[in-house]
């Protein structure tokens, strides 16, 4: 039996926890705020309505795949642009994530979370689908 490393425990640690947090928010926008509510809050950003849609998909269906460790890297690169929006979205609130409206050190550290990712990789006890790693090769 081959002993898996601290960092592929780590990896699997950090993209669980990221994946369950970035469910748990895509369902925020979908239960609480609801998808027309979001899609306004997006557009009273100056945004367009759509993004409302790409990032609830993104947070649901990329969180799942961070939990189930397929395409690692490539899903916690896609996941940097939807957070650094989120950083954006909290740059007028101040540091601290507790200040009123939230501040923008929780999403810029998400993102720095999600570049460790992709560093990383899959980590231990993630799915292996070959036609996916077939087609994206070391980025699966």
């Amino acid at each position: 039996m081959t002993p898996t490393p601290n960092s592929d425990y780590a990896a699997l640690v950090l993209r669980v926890s990221s994946g369950s947090l970035f469910i748990a928010h895509g369902l925020t926008k979908v239960l609480v705020f609801t998808i027309p509510g979001t899609v306004g809050f997006f557009e009273s950003l100056g945004l367009p309505g759509f993004f409302a849609y790409i990032t609830i998909f993104a947070e649901l269906v990329g969180g799942a795949a961070l939990i189930a460790g397929v395409a690692i890297r490539v899903v916690s690169l896609a996941l940097i642009p939807v957070l650094i929006g989120a950083t954006w979205v909290h740059s007028g609130n101040g540091w601290s994530f507790s200040a009123a409206g939230g501040g923008w050190e929780y999403p810029l550290f998400w993102t720095a979370a999600q570049a460790s990712l992709a560093l990383l990789g899959n980590g231990a006890f993630s799915l292996r689908i070959p036609a996916l790693q077939k087609i994206l090769g070391r980025f699966a």
